[in-house]
């Protein structure tokens, strides 16, 4: 009982004491946020307060060069908050004396005079208001000068010309730096000189807080001190150090008492920027470190408690900063954590919306692939429309003939379907006995029409149409067919781009880190090793190393560690190094292909001509696959050559864009036929070649037979196509063969195959010739086979001839592994 009771009671005390309270806090400060926002940054009162520390900031304790610039800049950037802007200035000056206010109400408006004058004359204004301000600023101080003493003198155009040169350089640093302090949300990140046009302003607005004390304790060293913690913080110790020496040279300029608080402040930065790992209270160590030395060989001893305060109370401000607040500024600082995050998650971003467009191109491929396809499947519409073209077929035969007899009632109302069988009969006769009826159907037609010869003629006529016609549909079913396989080969290309694309960077820290370390122990200075895949066969390292000399330190040392400790061979695809001594080089490190393919080439044209009506090509595609393709077009001479090196440079593109083979050659033979009339053909002979296991697969096209030639074995490679261009469509049958290292595959058109006079079995000859060859060198094997065949035409090349002669071998590295366990002995 007293449990269920406790129950009932903390349950709903947890909920209103921690749940509720916590959201109420958030949605507050939210509030509280968007109301500071409004007051501070849309109705212009954040530009009133600066307005008024500038106004009252000092340099040299005599020279004020900040009022014109920064209301120059806010007249310039936002127009309609120039009065509030101006009201803070002289409010400033005010606070130093009368004359000071007058005379900073003075000048800005006799800069508002000219520059409204001569402002129709102006075609760049960005340019020409730093010019404005430093003139208003001399003739206003020379002008202010003259009247109060009566007299010129050449220190006072001097201090008029200091204090004018100020105001051109600071008007062109708040122009940069106002628009940082609106209320845009600002995504792109800061530049350097933004960065430094910030700091200048936001030190020359902690100027105007000189002399302003509370308990004892310094605004302006505090707040300086806050400034340089928070950028030490954000950025690290180059931006903090930066932030400390411009705050405090700006201070030191101000007050010249205050020239030791630059060393301070400078030191207060670079030590924060290098602890800032250990957080906040890193960074705060930094700057009480700081504090302690610099202060002892500052103004002595006596006033180092109170510099200690100091840096206490912006300890304890930058300790109660929202870290919400913090990481809004790293965000835009480049360099930071953050930064490199919010860059990585929009560049995430938009792949993704790329990956995505390309995923709904392949969706609409793939919907327009299913569209023409659709029209190939049988249907009910179909079986339908064989009727219907039947009953229009039988009604022109009967529009020429059945319309104008007397006997038409007799045949068609009263014996409709008698005379429709007739017909359909004689009609079907005559498709498959070409043209002829038989003797009995002609009598019983003879019988049954007056007019049976006009319609036997007819319909013999009429068929030959309806022939045209249905062919004619036929290739149009065929194109739509070879259409959407098309279509389908894209879609899937476009889908597996998609995918790729989507593929992030995988994190290999520790393999980073094992790379470096044991080349590092090696003796081998590395300065990055960045790993972007460690799939097996799809190794992919980029690495930076100092210059070499040309030593080869990549290819004989780094490479063979790589390979063992990857356990794969690697070798070096791209070495870009640098051309002076003290630079580095960058290096790419992939898997290297456990087979390559050394080809050589023999061929002939017709009679000794030129050109060949041959065409070949040797080709290693992206996705680790080498091709070998001979063309042969029909005859010989030119447009057989243009015919067969179209082919292949079609082919070429459509294998590198990463469509599938069969529909590459799909995609081919269409074009081929559909784009010329010509009983122009072409033969294609194909082989596609895994480089990483050495599997073959042969795609021939109306080509003559291939052979593999492995020790003492000869293996034929044969299949039955018709030549590309005949047909549209068609089957291609692929055969597949795992070839093996030391092999000979050895390709050839007609013109060698079929070449050897007086021989009745081609196959026997070439196999027995392949088989007496007594070299492997894949040269000299082209060259012997064409040698033969040209013997056995008693010197004649009575065709075009090629012959490709391609042999496998294992990729071996130059260079042997480096064990892994024996670096440090080796290093030792």
């Amino acid at each position: 009982m007293a449990n269920s009771v406790e129950r009932n009671v903390v349950q709903p005390l947890g909920e209103v004491n921690f749940t509720k309270p916590k959201w109420e806090f958030t949605k507050g400060l939210n509030k509280f946020q968007q109301m500071c926002e409004t007051i501070f940054l849309k109705k212009g009162y954040l530009l009133l307060l600066i307005g008024f520390l500038l106004g009252r900031a000092l340099i040299l304790a005599q020279l004020t060069p900040f009022s014109l610039p920064f209301f120059a800049a806010v007249y310039f950037l936002r127009k309609e908050k120039a009065p509030i802007a101006l009201i803070g200035l002289i409010a400033g000056a005010a606070t130093l004396s009368i004359p000071h206010a007058v005379s900073a109400f003075g000048i800005s408006f006799l800069f508002l005079l000219t520059y409204r004058i001569a402002k129709k004359w102006l075609t760049n204004e960005i340019k020409a208001l730093p010019f404005f301000v430093f003139f208003t600023i001399i003739a206003g101080k020379l002008l202010e000068d003259f009247i109060v003493t009566k007299q010129l003198t050449l220190f006072d155009g001097m201090m008029a010309g200091v204090e004018a040169s100020l105001g051109f350089i600071l008007t062109l640093i708040f122009v940069q730096s106002l628009p940082l302090l609106s209320v845009n949300k600002r995504k792109q990140s800061l530049k350097i000189e933004e960065i430094v046009c910030l700091i200048i302003m936001l030190a020359t607005v902690m100027t105007g807080t000189i002399g302003w004390t509370v308990y004892g304790l310094s605004i302006e060293h505090i707040m300086s001190r806050y400034l340089v913690v928070l950028f030490a913080f954000v950025a690290g110790a180059t931006v903090g150090s930066t932030v400390g020496v411009v705050t405090g040279l700006i201070f030191s300029l101000a007050n010249i008492t205050s020239f030791y608080h630059m060393s301070l402040l400078a030191f207060a930065g670079l030590l924060g920027g290098l602890l800032k790992d250990g957080r906040k209270i890193g960074v705060s160590a930094g700057l009480l470190i700081a504090t302690l030395l610099i202060g002892m060989y500052g103004e002595g001893g006596g006033t180092l408690y109170k510099t200690l305060l100091e840096t206490a109370a912006a300890i304890f401000l930058f300790i109660f900063t929202p870290q919400a607040l913090l990481t809004k500024l790293a965000k835009h600082i480049p360099g930071t954590t953050e930064h490199v995050a919010e860059q990585q998650q929009y560049m995430r971003k938009m792949r993704d919306v790329t990956a995505q467009r390309v995923a709904q191109f392949s969706n609409v491929f793939q919907a327009l692939s299913k569209s023409f396809s659709s029209y190939d499947k049988p249907s009910e519409w179909e079986e339908d429309e064989g009727a219907r073209e039947l009953d229009y077929f039988l009604s022109n035969v009967t529009e020429k003939t059945c319309q104008t007899c007397f006997k038409k009632d007799h045949c068609w109302t009263r014996n409709f379907d008698t005379t429709y069988d007739y017909m359909k009969e004689i009609m079907n006769e005559m498709e498959y006995n070409h043209g002829d009826l038989s003797p009995k159907l002609s009598r019983e037609w003879e019988k049954h029409c007056t007019r049976s010869k006009k319609v036997t003629d007819t319909i013999q006529q009429e068929l030959t149409f309806y022939h045209a016609n249905q062919k004619l549909k036929k290739q149009v079913q065929e194109s739509r067919r070879l259409v959407a396989e098309q279509l389908l080969g894209v879609s899937e290309v476009m889908g597996d781009f998609a995918k790729e694309i989507q593929r992030e960077r995988e994190n290999h820290h520790k393999q980073e880190d094992l790379i470096l370390e044991a080349l590092q122990e090696f003796g081998i200075q590395i300065e990055q090793v960045e790993i972007y895949s460690l799939e097996q066969r799809n190794v992919d390292i980029d690495m930076t190393i100092p210059y070499c000399n040309g030593h080869g330190e990549c290819e004989k040392l780094i490479a063979p560690m790589l390979s063992d400790i990857l356990g794969e061979s690697i070798v070096v695809s791209s070495e870009d190094c640098s051309t002076f001594p003290n630079g580095f080089c960058h290096v790419t490190f992939r898997s290297s292909k456990a087979f390559t393919v050394e080809s050589a080439v023999a061929h002939a044209a017709k009679d000794g001509g030129f050109l060949s009506g041959d065409s070949y090509s040797t080709m290693e595609l992206g996705c680790g696959k080498y091709a070998i393709a001979i063309s042969d077009g029909m005859g010989n001479g030119e447009r057989a050559h243009v015919e067969s090196k179209e082919t292949l440079q079609l082919l070429q593109k459509i294998l590198q864009s990463g469509i599938e083979e069969k529909v590459a050659i799909k995609s081919v033979n269409s074009v081929l036929s559909l784009r010329t009339t010509d009983e122009i053909f072409s033969t294609l002979d194909l082989a596609m070649i895994d480089l990483q296991n050495a599997g073959a697969e042969f795609l021939k096209i109306g080509s003559t037979p291939s052979f593999i030639k492995r020790g003492d074995k000869i293996i034929k490679i044969q299949a039955s196509n018709l030549p590309m261009g005949i047909i549209q469509e068609f089957e291609v049958d692929v055969v597949s063969e795992q070839l093996k290292a030391g092999d000979l595959l050895i390709m050839m058109s007609d013109g060698i195959f079929e070449g050897p006079k007086h021989v009745e079995n081609f196959d026997l000859w070439m196999k027995r010739k392949i088989m007496e060859l007594k070299t492997e060198d894949p040269q000299a094997v082209a060259d012997l086979i064409m040698e033969e065949v040209i013997r056995s035409r008693s010197g004649f090349i009575e065709d075009d001839m090629t012959v490709i002669v391609a042999k496998i071998k294992h990729n071996t590295p130059k260079w042997t592994s480096i064990p892994v366990h024996k670096i440090k002995k080796m290093a030792n």
